[in-house]
């Protein structure tokens, strides 16, 4: 399974294999296998590379924060579907609009807005079923949806175009 680990702001992919305790990751061109067990103390006993680590790892509002040989780092780890997701998912700055793109392939599911719909911040756009979950994509700023490229049923490729919305003009947003 891939991940997205964001460490002071810079983001990897790393590929996760294996079970059960013995695992391989892929980070870029290397390569690492390590054995991780959680020990009855709560942290984890690492071998990596034939060196032995001890980790805590606390979860602190969906950040990990891991301790190893006294140093701690703050991680955001994500799968990388819901990474891209999170970050690809078309959404612009208040008063620019938005032009919302496919961050995957997928299948739409529902589409809740039509063309002349006005719309607020947080306001579901469209829904998309990708990697058998469904992701529900969200008005990034208040508008009015000038073009709904997409329906129920219908295939999308990361970069198609889904929806358009036009950023509201003074007093325009109010429903």
């Amino acid at each position: 399974m891939k991940y997205v680990a964001t460490l002071d702001g810079k983001p990897t992919v790393v590929d996760v294999t294996g079970g059960s305790g013995a695992y391989r990751l892929t980070i870029g061109d290397e390569v690492w296998e390590v054995d991780a067990r959680l020990t009855p103390q709560g942290i984890y006993s690492l071998l990596v590379g034939g060196v032995s680590y001890v980790a805590d790892v606390v979860d602190r509002g969906g950040t990990c924060v891991v301790d190893v040989g006294g140093e701690a780092y703050e991680i955001l780890v994500e799968e990388q579907t819901r990474w891209i997701i999170r970050t690809r998912g078309g959404a612009a700055g208040a008063g620019h609009g938005q032009t919302l793109t496919a961050p995957l392939a997928g299948k739409i599911t529902h589409v809740a807005v039509r063309p002349g719909d006005r719309v607020r911040a947080g306001d579901t756009l469209v829904v998309i079923e990708a990697m058998k979950m469904e992701n529900e994509f969200k008005a990034s700023a208040a508008g009015i949806v000038t073009e709904v490229r997409v329906q129920p049923g219908q295939a999308v490729n990361p970069g198609d175009t889904l929806v358009v919305v036009r950023a509201a003009a003074e007093g325009e947003a109010s429903l």
